[in-house]
């Protein structure tokens, strides 16, 4: 099973997420993942935490019989978008080296604080499996 990529006829090619993907199958969905490991000890920095909390959304995946090229959506909650702006080059590297080169449709959105207060991303997923 793959999913489709829905890129609107003259619209620019988006960089680093997708417009829109279209899948059928079996639907997982994750809670909001943040950069603390298995311990609940958080990692130090932006970047280290997006790392971790994408860490966790491919172990949650897996538990699932899921991988990152399963994910339809990702939608990150950030303290901060000027730290996440500041950080751009670094996350690119990041990013695939845990989810590979496969660009979900995403979503960031600044928030005024998450639940866990050291945290400074917490990432949604939601992935399409094969039948």
């Amino acid at each position: 099973m793959s999913l489709m990529q829905l890129q609107p006829p003259g619209w620019p090619a988006p960089r680093g997420y997708s417009n829109g993907l279209m899948g059928e199958g079996r639907l997982l969905v994750l809670g909001g993942m943040v950069g603390w490991d298995a311990q609940g000890v958080f990692a130090e920095g932006f970047v280290a935490q997006v790392r971790q909390a994408l860490e966790n959304v491919v172990a949650v995946l897996a538990e699932g019989g899921a991988g990152p090229e399963h994910v339809a959506r990702l939608t990150w909650y950030v303290t901060s978008i000027s730290e996440y702006r500041a950080c751009l080059a670094e996350l690119g590297p990041v990013y695939r080296a845990v989810m590979g080169r496969h660009f979900p449709a995403m979503t960031l959105v600044e928030v005024g604080a998450l639940v866990e207060p050291e945290a400074k991303v917490e990432i949604e997923a939601t992935a399409i499996l094969p039948r």
